[in-house]
């Protein structure tokens, strides 16, 4: 548990320090503005990043109580390049949380998730694009219900089991900095399955689970370690915005679908909402909802909600609003 924890916050100081660079004016939670050198280089960068900590400890307590200790990391980065009507938009959204109960640690949170998106501007508000989006894991899951008496955990998940990577070509709605659709009417996906020991299937008499080398998981076929889906659809809808000075929102979907599988249409919903207490500390909400059919037949959610350490630093500008026209006549 340390060993990954310890992984994603050496990332965070790593991709903060990073992104601090480069701007004449970079705002911060620790000081409002800081000067380094600078900017010639056309990139607004954002780096978002925390720990929390929850931890409950009970001795001869009459009421019941289970000693705890949870920690966990979140990391939200963005890098945006724009000069003329070239743009480059790179995000990369982390979650790693453990909790520790009566001796058992178990994950708690866990998504590596990078989206790059190569866009040229053919209208005020119009973009062709191409992109990719990986997302997998950082560490292996484990199932702890449903199994056989003498078995405690069964692992079904691991790092790059699964991993998808989506290519995607198409054209993109964007009226502001902040919100975009893109629409993508040409978009591979491939699958990648790294662990065959992820593959476990459910008895059909007693519905417990049990390792299964026959099954296939995150439809990789057996005996297969990746499927690609060549012909496919994709819609990305994105928010990424500060809402007010101490309430940030980073919200993502995503339908995916193969033309030969319209019954199958794939559904995603990020989002990831912070609130800054003070310089120090702040309150993240997040939420990922799943619907495969791959992965599961039923939706899939996981949500956290924790109060710990912040960071953030950025330098994106704040562009002015176009004036507008005093006369009917559209002069000004």
């Amino acid at each position: 548990m340390r060993k990954h924890v310890l992984s994603i916050l050496l990332v965070g100081l790593y991709l903060g320090k990073t992104f601090a660079q480069d701007s004449t004016r970079t705002t911060t939670n620790f000081k409002d503005t800081v000067a380094v050198k600078p900017d010639t280089s056309y990139w607004q960068k954002s780096f978002s990043g925390g720990i929390n900590f929850n931890q409950a400890s009970f001795s001869n307590w009459s009421g019941g109580g289970v000693n705890s200790l949870a920690i966990g990391g979140v990391i939200a980065a963005r890098a945006f390049y724009e000069k003329e009507k070239t743009s480059w938009d790179n995000t990369a959204d982390l979650q790693l949380g453990y909790v520790t109960q009566l001796g058992n640690t178990r994950k708690a949170a866990d998504q590596i998730i990078i989206i790059s998106v190569l866009g040229r501007k053919i209208a005020p508000k119009w973009d062709m694009f191409v992109s990719g989006t990986f997302n997998t894991f950082f560490a292996p899951g484990y199932r702890y219900d449903k199994l056989p008496n003498d078995q405690t955990s069964l692992r079904v998940s691991n790092f790059f089991a699964p991993a998808q990577l989506t290519l995607s070509v198409g054209v993109a709605y964007k009226p502001n900095d902040w919100f975009a659709v893109r629409i993508s009417p040409l978009a591979p996906r491939f699958t990648f399955l790294s662990d065959q020991g992820v593959r476990v299937s459910a008895d059909q008499t007693t519905g417990l689970f049990r390792p299964d080398p026959n099954a296939t998981v995150y439809g990789v076929a057996p005996g297969k370690n990746s499927r690609t889906e060549w012909l496919a659809f994709q819609l990305q809808t994105v928010i990424n915005r500060n809402i007010t000075e101490n309430i940030s929102l980073n919200a993502r979907y995503q339908l995916f679908t193969e033309y030969s599988q319209l019954d199958n249409i794939n559904h995603r919903l990020d989002l990831l909402m912070t609130a800054k207490i003070n310089r120090y500390l702040s309150t993240t909400f997040g939420l990922i909802a799943l619907y495969n059919k791959d992965f599961s037949t039923e939706l899939q959610i996981q949500q956290t909600l924790a109060i710990g350490l912040v960071y953030n630093i950025s330098n994106f500008r704040t562009k002015k609003e176009p004036a507008k026209p005093t006369d009917p006549n559209g002069r000004f």
